[in-house]
């Protein structure tokens, strides 16, 4: 009889970026840097409004103390007992918007993505000065989730 080598685990969005805050999920030595452009993420909030899919993670299950980097650039309260080594662009993209909190770049800066939404034609645009000056954007959504996020436990990734 063979062992398992993986398995199929739902998170609701809400549990994802609570265990990405404590410290729960963290990103393995190997990952590479935050690389995705503010465009990209725009393109990410645009198509899980829309439905679209958004592909699955893949975490590795952590046993060890170090050899991990965590995810965004606040100090965490744990040692990660997952790191995601598929799906780390999307996972700090959607934890960096929705909590508002900043990322490290892969030229080790720490850059806030500000990502603005217009109700009336549903449009996500990267927030800019003259979209912050539009009173018809929401400036910046992570605004729609006061702290401490709780979500709706319908989105999910997996």
């Amino acid at each position: 009889m063979t062992n398992t080598l993986f398995e199929e685990v739902s998170y609701s969005l809400s549990k994802l970026i609570q265990d990405i805050d404590m410290g729960e999920i963290g990103l393995p030595d190997i990952q590479q840097p935050f690389v995705w452009r503010n465009t990209k993420v725009r393109d990410l909030f645009d198509s899980m409004y829309k439905g679209s899919p958004i592909g699955y993670l893949l975490f590795w299950e952590n046993g060890l103390p170090d050899g991990h980097r965590q995810i965004g650039a606040s100090e965490k309260q744990k040692v990660p007992r997952l790191l995601i080594v598929d799906g780390q662009q999307r996972l700090t993209s959607l934890y960096a918007v929705i909590k508002g909190k900043k990322i490290v770049r892969d030229d080790y800066r720490e850059e806030q993505i500000l990502i603005a939404f217009r109700p009336m034609d549903e449009t996500f645009e990267v927030a800019d000065a003259a979209i912050r000056r539009d009173p018809e954007y929401i400036q910046d959504i992570s605004q729609l989730w006061p702290p401490p996020f709780q979500g709706t436990g319908s989105s999910r990734i997996s």
